[in-house]
């Protein structure tokens, strides 16, 4: 039986930002665990081999729910394949003022324009450290909102170095709208830059470790399709391994004249669906085969998986689709990836 629609109800009552820190309260209780298995019980096995590593299915948790790593092996027992935590920054920051997050339960959306806030990297680092997880774990990575954008690269280096070795891959987040000035590094001169540094650092910390993390780049769904073959060819260019395809839009298309669709901050949900898969269709003819696509955006049903999948991904993640479904969309995202 699908408990959730009834914890959904109460939680649907709170503002979205306290349901979701009641959300990570409730799943740090002693024997959450128990009932996180036993949610799990029914999601069959579908291993994917992507980037080198070993996914026991190809459903994800994307970054943005937990921030700060504070429910790592709790997510893994709700039936997730692999975890991406984060994103975060090298010191810890507020972000944006609040409320800075908004349902638009009409359309199975949110906006919202939270800044990366988190904890800072050390804090995150020894909750990894700490939890001992034993899946494939991404750690997404961003920059310090006060950080000038000539020192931009820094902070995506530092934060590189400090999660490297507890990383199954980093994710690197040049897509979010909500931090001033990130976007751009999605474009010409800086991009080039920042994924030279970060392969060099790679290989760097993979001599010096004796083993190959992975780099993803998080790209947005707003690019232009000349904008997306630049960024493509780049990717190839500089052999990144993976790019995940989109983070949240600055569109308003599908949610015209609903309450907080003004709002300013980035919308997931259904809305994204159709731009998210379209632009994953458009990567795989860019980057042929050479590079594995990790599909995220508007995913709330098995068959919204599997479309992810058609157009070209290798594996997709869920945040939205988790809030308005429960870890009954696991199962069935699993099920129709199998």
């Amino acid at each position: 039986m699908d408990y959730y629609p009834l914890l959904r109800s109460f939680l649907f009552r709170l503002d979205p930002e306290t349901a979701h820190h009641w959300t990570l309260r409730l799943l740090r209780l002693p024997g959450a665990g128990i009932l996180s298995t036993l949610t799990a019980l029914g999601i069959p096995t579908a291993p994917r081999r992507v980037m080198g590593l070993d996914f026991p299915n190809p459903v994800g948790l994307a970054a943005g729910l937990d921030k700060d790593g504070e429910c790592i092996a709790l997510w893994r027992t709700l039936g997730f394949g692999f975890v991406e935590i984060g994103t975060v920054t090298p010191r810890p920051q507020p972000g944006n003022p609040k409320p800075r997050m908004f349902r638009l339960p009409q359309a199975q959306a949110l906006i919202n324009r939270m800044g990366f806030n988190n904890q800072g990297v050390d804090r995150l680092v020894e909750r990894v450290r700490r939890a001992r997880f034993k899946g494939v774990l991404g750690i997404n990575i961003g920059k310090n909102a006060d950080t000038p954008v000539e020192r931009a690269v820094d902070d995506y280096l530092i934060g590189l170095r400090k999660v490297y070795r507890w990383a199954s891959y980093v994710a690197v987040n040049i897509s979010s709208p909500n931090t001033p000035g990130l976007r751009d590094w999605q474009y010409g001169a800086p991009l080039e830059r920042l994924l030279e540094a970060l392969k060099n650092e790679q290989a760097r910390l993979a001599a010096e470790q004796g083993r190959y993390v992975p780099l993803a780049v998080k790209i947005a769904p707003d690019l232009a399709e000349a904008d997306l073959s630049t960024v493509g060819q780049a990717l190839l260019r500089h052999e990144l391994d993976a790019v995940i395809a989109t983070n949240t839009t600055l569109s308003r298309a599908g949610v015209e004249g609903l309450p907080h669709a003004g709002e300013a901050g980035g919308l997931s949900g259904a809305p994204l669906r159709a731009r998210s898969t379209a632009v994953v269709r458009q990567l795989r003819e860019i980057l042929e085969d050479k590079l594995p696509i990790i599909a995220v955006g508007g995913i709330l049903s098995g068959a919204d998986a599997a479309a992810q999948i058609a157009a070209g991904a290798s594996l997709v993640q869920i945040y939205t689709g988790f809030i308005y479904r429960g870890p009954e969309l696991i199962r069935e995202a699993v099920k129709a990836l199998r």
